[in-house]
């Protein structure tokens, strides 16, 4: 039976001819792996065109200040500030939204489970962080220790996919919790070492957001709209406080509800009495129909979490859109020879390539060995130290740091450091992956 009304299962919507060229888009839209790859594309853009005869043109563009003023206030900033301190917002909400369903539904909820992943990102963090500081110590350059603390979960995410079945599934979730862990931890150092100066009446105007926020979600509000107002207010309270603004994103994902409204089983019942009224309600009964399909509706939305809700929106955009343009924004940068052999280019080299997977192996050992955590089956330590390698692809979350940190020249060093580890981690991770990890099984037909 193939005609154009037959669906697969869970599917009661008609295929229209332009299911056709959606489908295909929604797909890779929604396949983690893929903003990788767009994230790769513009970040090679980004270093074409600084490096190409526009340059000059290319990097002045995100220097061009936009905003808006009313009355005596204004509010003015380049465009890179705008993306960095703006966009990126929503790029620090998904990461709390991600971190609050870790803790309350996935890996990191049980401490015995989380205690490998949570050792690992702090020894990830902390050996990386310590052989920066060695390097530059009191050097121009010293800030920038937070650097080389970060793991991008988009290009490790991307390069397990293209291992495919080879990657033991608890490794996926043990580098997956990691990366969430070790986000946590850099969201930690921008707060403790990158803030200063702090206005607190802008600070407070913040935090009463987050508390109208809280007391409203506690009331049972769910209006998309409203909230997001309120959005808007935290962040210009906690941007105008000193306080990175960003972190308004990361505590608005925290405090957002990871429980659905309405449960299965309310939703089954409401569905079968809604099934019966259907089948024997008079045709002329339209405003009960309609009144019952609104209700339909609603209950259906809200049978999925606001955490799930909001993920499944919002990851496309920054996958696709946000990232990429935050990529495009900051990586470009004019690679001189002076620049690759800059101190601060080796502090951060050496941080991701050798601090980040010895510190990851260290920590998780010593968690193994006092018996707080446990080394799955699957996993060899020649394994977990490919990919802690693997892991010291810093990118966004060290590029980001490094703008908070450094500038001019020592911005440039920091952000070519940052590339230079990031590609070695990527192909030096992926090969030692391929050479340990066991080929999948061929099947033979006969």
């Amino acid at each position: 039976m193939s005609d154009q009304h037959s669906q697969s299962y869970g599917s009661p919507l008609p295929t229209v001819p332009v299911d056709r060229i959606l489908k295909p888009i929604s797909r890779f839209l929604h396949i983690q792996s893929s903003s990788g790859l767009v994230l790769l594309a513009f970040t090679v853009a980004a270093l074409a065109l600084a490096n190409s005869p526009v340059s000059e043109g290319f990097l002045a563009f995100w220097k061009t200040t936009v905003g808006f003023s009313a009355g005596t206030f204004e509010m003015r900033h380049s465009l890179k500030h705008w993306i960095n301190d703006g966009l990126m917002v929503i790029f620090f909400f998904v990461i709390g939204l991600e971190l609050k369903r870790e803790l309350v539904l996935g890996e990191l909820k049980s401490l015995r489970a989380a205690a490998l992943p949570i050792a690992a990102a702090l020894g990830g963090m902390a050996v990386p962080a310590g052989l920066y500081l060695v390097l530059q110590y009191g050097q121009p350059g010293h800030r920038g220790w937070g650097i080389p603390m970060a793991t991008d979960i988009a290009f490790v995410v991307g390069c397990l996919a293209l291992l495919g079945k080879r990657v033991p599934h608890s490794l996926r979730i043990l580098l997956l919790s990691l990366a969430i862990a070790d986000d946590m931890g850099a969201i930690l150092v921008i707060v403790v070492g990158y803030t200063s100066g702090v206005d607190l009446a802008a600070l407070g105007l913040g935090l009463l957001g987050i508390g109208v926020v809280t007391l409203m979600a506690g009331l049972g509000v769910r209006s998309v709209s409203v909230y997001t107002l309120l959005g808007i207010l935290i962040w210009f309270g906690f941007h105008e406080s000193g306080v990175h603004a960003t972190i308004a994103g990361v505590i608005l994902g925290l405090i957002t509800p990871v429980r659905p409204w309405i449960n299965e089983r309310l939703l089954v019942g409401f569905f079968r009495s809604v099934e019966d009224f259907l089948q024997g309600a008079p045709a002329a009964d339209m405003h009960r129909r309609q009144e019952l399909l609104r209700t339909v509706e609603r209950a259906t939305r809200e049978a999925t979490s606001p955490v799930e809700r909001l993920e499944a929106l919002l990851h496309p955009w920054v996958g696709f859109v946000i990232m990429p343009l935050f990529a495009f924004a900051n990586a470009g940068v004019q690679i001189r020879t002076e620049a690759l052999m800059h101190p601060v280019t080796l502090a951060v080299v050496l941080g991701l390539v050798v601090g980040k997977p010895l510190g990851i192996v260290l920590s998780s050992w010593l968690a193994v060995q006092s018996g707080l955590a446990k080394l799955p089956d699957t996993i060899s330590w020649s394994v977990l130290a490919a990919a802690g390698v693997l892991a010291g692809i810093g990118f966004t979350m060290s590029l980001f740091i490094a703008g908070l940190a450094l500038n001019g020249l020592l911005l440039d060093a920091a952000k070519i450091g940052v590339l230079v580890a990031s590609a070695i981690c990527g192909a030096l991770g992926m090969t030692l992956l391929v050479w340990l990890l066991p080929k999948p099984e061929t099947s033979h037909s006969a």
